[in-house]
Formats: structure tokens, C-alpha cells, sequence
């Protein structure tokens, strides 16, 4: 398969193709992969990036001279590929001391730990130039409702937090942090569940300016939510810095499927959305197209790498059916029938006041008699949708 031709980067995570895929019900059926291999191999395949936790990368325990020689190992590997190292993340989830959460442990020493565990990663991704921290708690929750003091534990979460941004500020890293969303799994409910958590969240630290969200399809599906509604909304809230695409088949457990093997049209028009940005301008993502699946337990070596070009292959295809929607007259004209475009106007005149809104001898009747008026109009939606349909399909 050829590698795809496209203007912004793909990325993938270690663990993505070097997962060896055991499950709870299941050993693994493939052995690790070496991160040189997977640099190399991925950089063939078309990506130009390649993202890691600390322990994708170094051992866990590893001696310092062991970690300096796996990390020399690897940079070597990025020199020769051209690879680049975009986002960095912690496992703080793994390891059995992080049972019971991490920056939102009960057990004070154990939150001391997870944030030394944290530092050292951002040390690491600011000398291979990473931009990012992603930090997603994935033990920050409880199975009982009795089990934390919730109060304390998203004062910790803050504190933790603070703590990381103060650090990448005062040592002038070129570095933000993306939270990343999840409802549930490992955690029966985990901390910060979806976008809409997060960036309330986000709110209330010190430092939130250098803190966004990381978004990942299937969390946010294992929330019943739609996907590119919430990009759309941390892009509009200035908070999308990163983001991880994958496939998932709604509401059930963490899938990971390779990016359009679940919902679609969802991921059309997340694509739509990603290539060509809201139809009445705004904010864009210029960051890497990330992603975050797992190949499946049924591949050998062979499918995991043919797995990995499916993502980039579905993006590129998707961008390319998107582009063609957006140029299509017919698409221009039934946003216009849809009323997209007066949706970017102003509800108020300029200068128009809350008084003169009200400024009537017989209010209810005009609301009455506009609202009779206005409720006869068709919105022409199916229209529409069905425009994209015919593109993704490429029927038109």
C-alpha cells in the first residue's frame, strides 16, 4: 500500500502497534515490539511522528544507565527516519500503586510518586522536542461512590496539575498539557469524563492557560457522545491541543479500532470538520492527526503494520471525500437553505437593547403570531446530510 500523500502529520502511539495484545480474558497473541522497530516501520508506512508513555519507551525500574542507553537508542532511530516527537505521555495507571488513582490517590505518598512519575516524563519530552504532555488518569475514579472524598480528590487533581504547568513555565519548555477524557474503563467512573468535564475543570486551575483537552473517538462514544461535536467545542473554547483518532461502535467497552471502522459518517465529518474548519470560519487544529487504536488480538506482525496504513489510508480518503463536499455547489446552496450562514449573524442588532427587545404594547401576541409564521419553515437537514452521504460514498 502506498504510503498517503497529505500536508498535516500522522503520529501513532508506541503502544499502539507495539501492543501485544492481551485483554482481560486473554494472553497475548503477539510479542513486543522494539520502538526502533516501530519508528522505522511507521516512518515507512507514511507517519511522521511517533508519541510514547514513559514506560512504552524505558523499562520501568530501569537503571539510569539503561534508561540513557534506550533513550540514545531511540534518538538515533528518529535522527535517521526524520521522525519527530510530538506529544509525550505518563502510564500512571498500570503499575499496581496506582490501584487506587494517581494525582488523586488516598494514600498521600502515592500522589508524591505518580507527580515525580510525571516530571521526569516532561523532562524527557522537552529534550526530543515534544509539545505536548498528554495526561489522561485513567485510575483517577472509584468503583464505590463511598470511596472518595470527591471534594479533596478534584482539589488534588488541581493541585497536580498546577504543579506540572508551573514547572514546563518556569523552566520555558515550549509545552502544554492536553487532558484526555474517558467515562469509564479501567476505573468503573473515572474522573473528568468527557470534554465538557474537562474544560470546566480546566476553569478552575492556576494555570489553565497552558492546559486543553485531548480528545479520543471512542471515549466520548463510550459516553454516548458525539465526537465531533466536542472538538468542535474545545476548538471553540481555544483548547483543542491535541486530539486521538480511532473506531468504536458506540456505547460499550474501549474498542480502538482503526480510525472509520466504527461510526463513519461520524468520522467523515470529524474529518470535515479537522480539513476544512467550521463553515462559517473560526478556530482551526493544526496539530497532528493522532492515533490511538490498538490492532486487533486476530493480527499477526503482518496485519498490525497493514492496520496502521488503514488509518492513515481512511483519513486521506475521508479528506479527500470532505474537500469535494465542501466544493460542491449543491452543498453550498442547501447550508444556505439551512440557514448555516444567518447562524453566524447576531441575534441582537448592533447596538439593539434588552429593553427595546421588549419595547411592545402587545408582546405576546407578536410572539404568537411571529412564532405561527416561523414554524412553518423546513430546515432541509436530511438534504444535507444526505449530500455528505453521497460524497462519502462517492456517488456524487
Amino acid at each position: 500500500m502506498p504510503a498517503p500523500s497529505h500536508p498535516v502529520p500522522f503520529t501513532f502511539g508506541l503502544w499502539t502497534v507495539g501492543w501485544s495484545a492481551q485483554d482481560p480474558f486473554g494472553d497475548a497473541t503477539r510479542d513486543p515490539v522494539d520502538p526502533v522497530e516501530s519508528v522505522h516501520r511507521l516512518a515507512g508506512l507514511g507517519a511522521s511522528g511517533v508519541t510514547f508513555h514513559d514506560d512504552d519507551l524505558v523499562p520501568f525500574g530501569a537503571s539510569a544507565a539503561d534508561r540513557d542507553a534506550v533513550i540514545s537508542r531511540f534518538r538515533q532511530a528518529l535522527d535517521e527516519t526524520g521522525m519527530g516527537v510530538p506529544m509525550v505521555t505518563t502510564n500512571t495507571f498500570t503499575h499496581p500503586v496506582f490501584k487506587d488513582g494517581a494525582l488523586t490517590s488516598n494514600d498521600r505518598q502515592v500522589r508524591r510518586l505518580a507527580l515525580r512519575k510525571v516530571l521526569r516524563q516532561v523532562e524527557l519530552g522537552a529534550e526530543l522536542g515534544a509539545r505536548t504532555l498528554v495526561m489522561w488518569g485513567g485510575r483517577e475514579g472509584t468503583e464505590y461512590d463511598g470511596a472518595k472524598d470527591h471534594h479533596a480528590a478534584l482539589a488534588r487533581y488541581v493541585e497536580g496539575v498546577d504543579c506540572v504547568a508551573a514547572h514546563i513555565k518556569e523552566q520555558g519548555y515550549d509545552m502544554r498539557i492536553a487532558l484526555e477524557p474517558k467515562p469509564n474503563e479501567p476505573r468503573a467512573d473515572i474522573l473528568l469524563p468527557t470534554v465538557g468535564h474537562a474544560l470546566a475543570f480546566i476553569a478552575m486551575l492556576e494555570h489553565g492557560d497552558i492546559v486543553g483537552v485531548n480528545p479520543e473517538v471512542g471515549h466520548e462514544q463510550m459516553a454516548g457522545l458525539n465526537f465531533t461535536a466536542g472538538i468542535a467545542q474545545a476548538l471553540w473554547a481555544g483548547k483543542l491541543f491535541h486530539l486521538d483518532l480511532n473506531g468504536q461502535h458506540g456505547p460499550r467497552f474501549d474498542q480502538d479500532l482503526v480510525f472509520g471502522h466504527g461510526d463513519l459518517i461520524s468520522a467523515f465529518f470529524t474529518v470535515d470538520l479537522l480539513e476544512n474548519g467550521f463553515p462559517g470560519g473560526g478556530p482551526r487544529y493544526d496539530g497532528p492527526r493522532h492515533f490511538d487504536y490498538k490492532p486487533p488480538r486476530t493480527e499477526d506482525m503482518d496485519g498490525v503494520w497493514a492496520s496502521a496504513a488503514a488509518n492513515m489510508e481512511t483519513y486521506t480518503l475521508l479528506a479527500e471525500r470532505a474537500r469535494a463536499f465542501r466544493a460542491d455547489p449543491a452543498t453550498a446552496q442547501a447550508m444556505s437553505d439551512s440557514g448555516i450562514g444567518e447562524l453566524a449573524q447576531p441575534t441582537l442588532d448592533e447596538g439593539e437593547t434588552v429593553a427595546s427587545l421588549l419595547d411592545s404594547e402587545d408582546l405576546g401576541r407578536e410572539i404568537s403570531e411571529q412564532a405561527d409564521r416561523l414554524a412553518t419553515r423546513g430546515y432541509g437537514h436530511v438534504q444535507l446530510q444526505q449530500l455528505a452521504l453521497r460524497h462519502l460514498l462517492g456517488a456524487a
